[in-house]
């Protein structure tokens, strides 16, 4: 059974940093785009970053830019998303998804990590 955990979400402070793992079983990612998205309170679920297979090609939503960085170890099956100066608008469910299908749309999600930035 293939399986995405997502784990390193917390309460934190506005300015303050979190580090979200991704670890995946049940089969290797190795040759997938692995990817980050977030559900805020009462909105639908947003794209905010994602890595290509070997980790040299990543692409991030605006807001996060400068801020956030995803990176990938192949080796360990696991993803990472390091965030740091978190704003209050950060606080979402994060989610960690694998895997494009043809038509671009991610295909294993996980099942989310809560971040909550305090003002």
């Amino acid at each position: 059974q293939v399986q995405l955990v997502e784990s390193g979400g917390g309460l934190v402070q506005a300015g303050g940093s979190l580090r979200l793992s991704c670890a995946a079983s049940g089969r290797t990612f190795s040759r997938d785009t692995m990817g980050w998205f977030r559900r805020p309170p009462g909105k639908a679920r947003l794209f905010v970053a994602e890595v290509n297979w070997s980790g040299d090609f990543t692409s991030y939503t605006n807001s996060v830019k400068g801020r956030f960085t995803i990176s990938r170890d192949n080796a360990k099956n696991t993803m990472v998303l390091q965030m740091n100066s978190l704003k209050p608008e950060d606080t979402a469910v994060y989610f960690c998804a694998a895997q494009k299908n043809g038509v671009g749309e991610y295909v294993y999600w996980g099942q989310g990590t809560q971040v909550t930035v305090s003002s």
